[in-house]
């Protein structure tokens, strides 16, 4: 049996350290009708462990620059682990909270409650 990893790939992602990151959201759907969606208000940003490069044939094998899964970057001697509670911009893990900041500290119209 083999495993595989399956993502939609974004040419130009939004990078924050040059390294590209997704969000992993927390939902419950509590009904469809009416349609009831309650969202977490936190979450995680899952970060890359290498520098973001274009794809191309030479680079598209490196799955910690391409693939933000944390059980592929877990593995990486790159991979950063935060122990802080306090300070929310270190690590390959961080919290949606710390997301919202960045964005907003460069000029995005987010309101940050």
């Amino acid at each position: 049996m083999e495993h595989f990893v399956v993502q939609k790939y974004l040419n130009n992602p939004l990078l924050i350290e040059n390294l590209k990151f997704d969000l992993r959201l927390y939902v419950l759907l509590a009904g469809v009708d009416p349609l009831r969606i309650f969202l977490y208000n936190d979450g995680l940003a899952r970060f890359c462990t290498s520098e973001y490069e274009p794809v191309t044939k030479s680079n598209i094998k490196n799955l910690t620059m391409h693939l933000t899964n944390y059980a592929i970057n877990k593995f990486s001697k790159k991979f950063v682990f935060n122990t802080s509670e306090t300070q929310m911009d270190i690590g390959h893990k961080r919290n949606i909270k710390f997301i919202l900041q960045y964005l907003k500290d460069k000029g995005s119209n987010i309101k940050l409650l």
